[in-house]
């Protein structure tokens, strides 16, 4: 098989995607004269192929249309809304293909090729037998499958926190779980986030079985991109090709796929036992474009949002409580509605909301968690049993075991899903907040910090520069109070240089607060800046109020110049 790719079909840049206009846009490629379908409405953009389902036609803009959202086929006058992607005319025939639409400060437009790999090599579905494939809730995102004699372990962040000290287990693992991750017989990590790949947890796990198989996706961004320096010693980590079956017995494959939204460092995976398959979207944005193989026997998906930054860690201007507050509260509702409509649309026989069971414990962040509201597994899956009540659903509690055999069978029987035992602890009540965050402030002291230098230093190393943007770096205490001995400078990204004040030319303006631990710690290891943001550890005002894609890009997700990893 051919591993799947990303292509970049069209680019336009920042002022071509400025003077588009709402309604429905033709854009040519000028380099193979390729035409691309663009609608613009309030609510963002959507992309498609000029190529009609039907038998190849090019659409032209449909007269007829007083809304500026349909498209006409100059071959059989068929009508695509571009606005739904849907065919009017005739209607419920196809559905059009989408495209990715990746923000780099303009835009592409990408297209995963092949689009549904998964269909290579089919297989019939065998009758499986009662305990023959168990699956087995732990925390989060961690799942154990149990698939004949093989043990399949997803995603297991079992202690410690996430994004430096921001992000803390809702769920307490079984008391067994380090002992069934050491008895693996492979492991996949979606992404490097470290609610997914915790080097807590492979810390120990390296300890006692650091030869254990480790599956990746061949992401841009490594997803063990840390490991060097790290003290974790993994032996037998395997990065894989997308859209390719990987064979592990007679019965046994999974493929992992990419995300169409973030390519160079998410992924998802489809596990195929005796033709029956299991579809873990983990929390792709857009997971293989949008394009996800239906009527699978189980899927999983992540459902709480909350898990950005934005707009919890902002302050000034719009950015009041009762702002975040309603604007919290149409994006879980948005999020809910998206992932209600993509189950009822993929129509798996059995569904599971995990990947979202995070707190944000710290007495410190007490403020975010009060705020930071998000939906709950047993609204969504609700919601899912209103408009699609064939579809079984699954709300996962830590050591809950499906049987999928049982399931298949039988979707009301009582023995298909076993609850976690009377005594069995669900919710976490204590942390080890110290050990952890004591980890992060040892770096407050550190030589390198006492020599206003290595500010320089660091931002030269980061590489980030010719763009009009200054930033003010103010070093704070767990209040976001400044401190008296900490730092407070200035970097501006048009030829990297550190003044003393704001320039007087026009510019955009940032001020950041960070706690001193964290930010010490990001800069002493060379770890990307998501600790700071997804993990509420800074507070940002922006002067205008306007979204820096490239600085924000550049620190999240790129590599640095002296990437050595």
């Amino acid at each position: 098989m051919t591993p799947q790719s990303a292509q970049v079909l069209l680019a336009l840049n920042a002022e071509a995607v400025g003077s588009l206009k709402e309604g429905v846009n033709f854009k040519k490629n000028p380099e193979d004269g390729k035409c691309y379908i663009i609608y613009k409405n309030k609510d963002g953009l959507k992309a498609c192929k000029n190529q009609c389902k039907h038998q190849g036609g090019l659409f032209i803009k449909d007269i007829e249309d007083l809304d500026g959202r349909t498209v006409k086929c100059t071959k059989h006058n068929w009508k695509l809304n571009v606005s739904t992607m849907k065919y009017v005319n005739p209607p419920d025939c196809f559905l059009q293909d989408e495209l990715e639409i990746m923000d780099d400060g303009g835009l592409q437009l990408v297209e995963l090729n092949p689009i549904d790999p998964w269909l290579a090599d089919p297989r019939e579905p065998l009758e499986l037998q009662k305990g023959e494939v168990k699956v087995t809730y732990l925390t989060h995102a961690c799942m154990e499958l149990q698939l004949g004699q093989r043990r399949f372990m997803f995603d297991p962040w079992l202690k410690g926190p996430a994004f430096a000290r921001g992000w803390w287990l809702f769920h307490e693992p079984p008391a067994d779980s380090l002992d069934r991750l050491c008895a693996a017989d492979l492991i996949y990590i979606s992404h490097m986030h470290s609610d997914h790949l915790s080097y807590p947890t492979l810390k120990d796990l390296s300890k006692r079985r650091p030869d254990v198989p480790i599956y990746v996706g061949d992401t841009l961004r490594p997803v063990f991109w840390y490991l060097e320096q790290s003290q974790v010693k993994l032996t037998n980590i395997n990065v894989v090709p997308f859209g390719v079956w990987q064979d592990i017995d007679e019965h046994l494959r999974f493929m992992i796929l990419m995300d169409g939204v973030h390519p160079e460092m998410d992924t998802c995976i489809i596990v195929e036992y005796k033709g029956h398959m299991i579809l873990n979207t983990v929390d792709c944005t857009r997971p293989n474009g949008g394009r996800l193989p239906e009527n699978v026997d189980l899927m999983l998906s992540d459902f709480a949002g909350g898990a950005s930054g934005f707009p919890m860690t902002f302050s000034g201007g719009k950015y009041s409580d009762s702002w975040k507050e309603e604007f919290i509260k149409n994006e879980r509702k948005k999020l809910l509605n998206y992932k209600s409509q993509l189950v009822k649309s993929l129509q798996p026989r059995i569904y599971c909301p995990f990947a979202g069971y995070f707190v944000e414990a710290h007495p410190s962040d007490r403020y975010i968690k009060d705020t930071n509201i998000k939906n709950s597994a047993e609204d969504l899956n609700a919601l899912i049993n209103k408009i699609a009540p064939e579809i079984k659903t699954w709300t996962p509690k830590p050591g809950s075991v499906l049987d999928l055999g049982l399931a298949l069978r039988d979707p009301t029987n009582s023995e298909a899903i076993t609850s976690p035992p009377g005594s069995a602890k669900i919710y976490k009540d204590s942390w080890d907040f110290d050990l952890y965050v004591d980890e992060l402030n040892s770096a407050i002291s550190c030589e390198i910090f006492k020599h206003q230098s290595w500010i320089q230093f660091y931002y030269t190393w980061a590489g980030f520069q010719n763009y009009n943007l200054v930033i003010r770096m103010i070093e704070t205490d767990d209040n976001f109070e400044p401190l008296t001995d900490g730092y407070d400078y200035f970097v501006d990204f048009v030829d990297l240089s550190f003044p003393t004040k704001r320039p007087d030319r026009e510019h955009s303006y940032i001020e950041i607060k960070n706690r001193i631990g964290v930010m010490r710690y990001v800069v002493l290891h060379g770890h990307l800046w998501d600790d700071l943001y997804i993990g509420f550890q800074n507070r940002i005002s922006r002067d205008p109020d306007i979204y820096h894609h490239k600085y924000t890009h550049f620190i999240s997700y790129n590599k640095t110049n002296n990437d050595s990893n």
